[in-house]
Parts: C-alpha cells; structure tokens; sequence
C-alpha cells in the first residue's frame, strides 16, 4: 500500500470513535469505528523541551521533580522564552543563548523559530535503568561514537556532502531521533484504519505505515533510516517493533549523535491514558553498543490546534553547498 493511499484510507475511515467503558481498569476508552483503542490525533512533544535526556546525579532514582525543582525549571523556562526574541551576537552568543542549546549559533535557527510549551515534571527522558541513565558501552559502541562526524561535532572542515550528518542532509532522523523533543517542529500525528496505524512525524517529514496484522518482518537483508515497523495491540496499548534499521542515524541530537549499531531492536509502546495524554516508550536493544537494554518514556499531549506544515528541507537543500563552500574558505585563512 502506497503512502498517499494509507493516508487517505486513514483519514476517511478514521473520523468516527465510539467509547466502550471498562476496558483495562480505564472507565471510558475510546474506540474507532471497527473496534481498536483510538490514538488518533496530534500529540507534540513541545512540553518536553527542557527535560534532559539522562538524569542529573542529584535527582536519584526519582523520575518526578519536588516542587521547588520544578520551579526552578520554570524558572529557566520563562528565561528561555525571554530570550526567543531577543537580540543575538551570532559572534559572541551570550552564555544563555548556549545554555539554550546552540541556539543563535551558526548552525542553529534564529531563536524565534522555537516552540515552548509547559515545562515538565519529569526528571530525566532515560526511566530505565532506574537511576535514569543510559547502560555502559560496548568497546564497539564506543568506537562507533569517536568516528561520528557532522555539525553538531564540529562546525567546519567537511571534504564532501558524505562527512555530514543525515539530519544535516536532510535524509533522516531516526525512529527515536523523529520522537525526541527539539527545539521544535515536534508535531506527532496518528491516523488509523483497518489493520494499519500511520506515525508522521513532522520533521524530518517521516511516516511510517504500521501494519497489525501479524505479518513478518522483511527480510534482513532490507535495510532503511527508519527500519521496518510492525505492530500489534496488547489491550489498550500499541506495541510496534522495529528492525532492519541500517545503523546511520543516532538517537540524539536529531539523530546525529549516540549512533546506534544496524542491530538495533526497538519496541515502541503508545498507550492513551486519558482524552488529552499519550504515554510513549520505546526500548532500545543493541548489543553492539549498550551491555543492556534502556528505555525512554513520556507523555505526549494532545493539541487539535497544532499545526503540521511542510517541512520543506530536502537533500539538495542550500546548506549543503554553504558547509562545504565555508570549509573551503576556511582553509585558506
């Protein structure tokens, strides 16, 4: 099936949702018209910019802030926002727009570009293991790492469009890349039909196309930037599966850094807990690179406001001669 047609087989089956009570504990869950639990709609991930990916040592194993280290997040929050429209040195960034990210750096967007939205409770991305960090690395892994090139290692110095990142190129972020929260274009849209969920996410305007109905992974020899998805319902919750990734995305930075082997595994879990929340996780496998499995979870919120526009980025995009142009300029300084 094509992708223009899921698409509208999605959007034309999908629009009717009929509420079963007692399903999972749950009073009312939301159902579609042939009976699956409804997680259609637009869950962005915009309230969880600010949350770091591993946890800082002096929260512990707790996954939630106390009160007076929330505020102190929205205290840092609201001091971003400030910042969004005020004026930059792109020389001399201040030592808060860095803080923010590299934002108003050479490779960044201009700060009014981004999206805030209610900071988050949640102390760390990484909830398993339990002290919210990610496991040791393999002697392997930690080589793939040191031979990782792109501009969020460094800023110049690049022979060929091949030494840059797949986010620089506009390629790919990644199955994990696409769900973690950046400084924005976090949009998440869910369309169902018979036998098949459709993720998009909003940048790098990805979709993948999920069937449920109990079919084989392609075979290994078949590899992709976003790997091959199958899935299945466990009650009320989504579990999609997904392999023959091809190793050349990270799972930070937009998929361009923590680089992944090809043997990545992942299991993604989507479960509606109320009309507005979705609770994501997805579980990392890769003994090529981590000496145990590690998982990431949070909880999209629903936005029927949240617009997804084109995002019109593409591999024969300027940047690419920019880069290498500015290398080249460079070396003759």
């Amino acid at each position: 099936m094509n992708i223009s047609r899921a698409l509208a087989l999605a959007v034309f089956v999908g629009l009717t949702v009929v509420p079963v009570a007692g399903q999972q504990g749950q009073s009312s869950v939301p159902r579609t018209a042939w009976g699956d639990p409804d997680l259609q709609g637009v869950w962005p991930s915009t309230h969880m910019v600010g949350v770091p990916f591993e946890r800082p040592d002096e929260f512990g194993q707790r996954q939630v802030l106390t009160d007076a280290e929330f505020a102190a997040r929205e205290k840092q929050a609201a001091r971003q926002a400030q910042l969004d429209t005020a004026d930059f040195n792109i020389e001399k960034p201040s030592a808060d727009i860095v803080a923010m990210g590299d934002v108003g750096g050479p490779t960044s967007p201009p700060p009014h570009w981004l999206e805030r939205g209610e900071p988050s409770r949640q102390s760390s991305l990484v909830v398993d293991p339990p002290n919210g960090k990610m496991p040791a690395m393999t002697p392997e892994g930690e080589a793939r790492q040191r031979s990782v090139v792109s501009t969020y290692v460094k800023y110049t110095g690049f022979n060929s469009a091949d030494e840059l990142g797949p986010y620089d190129r506009c390629i790919s972020r990644g199955v994990v890349g696409s769900m973690m929260p950046v400084v924005y274009n976090n949009g998440n849209l869910i369309l169902q039909a018979p036998g098949y969920v459709v993720l998009h996410n909003e940048m790098i305007h990805e979709t993948r196309i999920i069937p449920l109905d109990g079919r084989p992974h392609l075979s290994p020899a078949i590899r992709s930037y976003m790997g091959n998805s199958r899935g299945r319902w466990e009650g009320n919750t989504l579990v999609v599966r997904t392999t023959n990734l091809n190793g050349r995305t990270g799972v930070l930075a937009n998929g361009m850094m923590l680089f992944p082997s090809d043997a990545l595994e992942l299991v993604e879990r989507f479960t509606r807990t109320s009309a507005d929340t979705l609770q994501y996780e997805v579980t990392l496998t890769d003994p090529k690179t981590w000496t145990k499995p590690w998982k990431v979870a949070m909880a999209l919120r629903n936005d029927p406001k949240y617009q997804i526009f084109e995002y019109a980025c593409h591999e024969g995009n300027h940047a690419m001669t920019n880069i290498l142009s500015g290398s080249r300029s460079d070396e003759k300084k």
